[in-house]
C-alpha cells in the first residue's frame, strides 16, 4: 500500500505528455524512433560539453567564432531533440516542491551580493 501511494505522489509530481503509441510494445534489440532520437540528443550534449571547451580555448578570432557559430546550433539542435522527445512523452520530468525552489533561489540570490560588479 505505501509503495502505490509513493508511486501516485511521484506521478502527481511528473510532468509529462502521454507517449503517442508509436512505439513497440515489446522492447527489440532493433532501434526505434525514441531510440534514434535518444542516440542524437545524448551526441548534442556531448558535442556541447566538448565544443564549449574548443569556443573557450580557441586562440584565433575567425576560429573562435566559427566554432560559437556551431556550438549555438548545437545547443539549439539539442533543444529542438528534446521538444520533440518531450512532445512525443519519451522525456520526462519531476517537478520540484515550491518550497525547495525559494530555498534554492534565496541560497543563489544571495550570493550575488559577492560579486564585485
Amino acid at each position: 500500500m505505501q509503495n502505490q501511494q509513493s508511486q501516485q505522489n511521484q506521478n502527481k509530481n511528473q510532468i509529462a505528455n502521454p507517449q503517442t503509441g508509436e512505439l513497440p510494445k515489446v522492447k527489440s534489440p532493433e532501434m526505434n524512433d525514441r531510440d534514434y532520437i535518444n542516440d542524437a540528443l545524448s551526441t548534442c550534449k556531448y558535442l556541447t560539453d566538448s565544443l564549449n571547451i574548443a569556443v573557450r580555448e580557441a586562440s584565433h578570432e575567425q576560429l573562435h567564432q566559427e566554432l560559437l557559430q556551431i556550438l549555438n546550433e548545437t545547443h539549439q539542435s539539442s533543444r529542438e531533440l528534446y521538444n520533440l522527445m518531450f512532445q512525443h512523452g519519451w522525456y520526462k520530468l519531476e517537478a520540484e516542491e515550491q518550497q525547495k525552489i525559494d530555498q534554492a533561489y534565496q541560497q543563489f540570490n544571495n550570493y550575488s551580493s559577492q560579486f564585485p560588479y
